[in-house]
């Protein structure tokens, strides 16, 4: 399984918690940096959704989706995450640090699992990775002390 492949199966792991055990249709946003013709955006989400239906949810039947594609403009990021805040769903994915700062500042209740972001705790998104309180988690794509562990490794080769 590819690197990408994994980080969009364990989103979906983290927000399974969310949605289990219910019997009806759950409503989740997707609040997305880049636009929507990005082709491996695209693939990643293909794949999110094949992962959640070999969980038993498939879309139409039990689960929707709502997407906001934001090209990378911070506002209209904030725009977006104010809709889908409005929209009040079972979650949110932030994929990219801007739509999960504009997720941070649109919600305190509602669920928010950020992907693809670069140091979250140096964002500010989460006081440590292993206990992120509040109502945002996720998966960084680098923290800062992996290039210490990185040396550390390539010392014992």
């Amino acid at each position: 399984m590819r690197r990408r492949e994994f980080i969009t199966v364990l989103g979906g792991t983290a927000i399974w918690p969310l949605v289990a055990g219910a019997q009806q249709s759950r409503l989740i946003g997707i609040l997305m940096q880049v636009g929507d013709t990005d082709v491996e955006a695209q693939t990643r989400i293909k794949v999110f959704k094949e992962k959640l239906q070999q969980l038993g949810w498939s879309e139409g039947r039990n689960i929707e989706f709502v997407y906001r594609w934001t090209d990378g403009k911070d506002e209209l990021a904030r725009t977006f995450a104010k809709e889908l805040v409005d929209l009040r769903p079972d979650v949110i994915v932030g994929q990219g640090t801007i739509s999960t700062r504009a997720l941070q500042q649109a919600t305190h209740t509602v669920p928010v699992v950020f992907v693809q972001v670069t140091n979250p705790v140096g964002a500010g998104f989460v006081p440590s990775l292993p206990r992120p309180g509040g109502n945002i988690t996720g998966f960084a794509m680098y923290e800062p002390d992996m290039g210490t562990k990185w040396l550390e490794l390539q010392q014992r080769t």
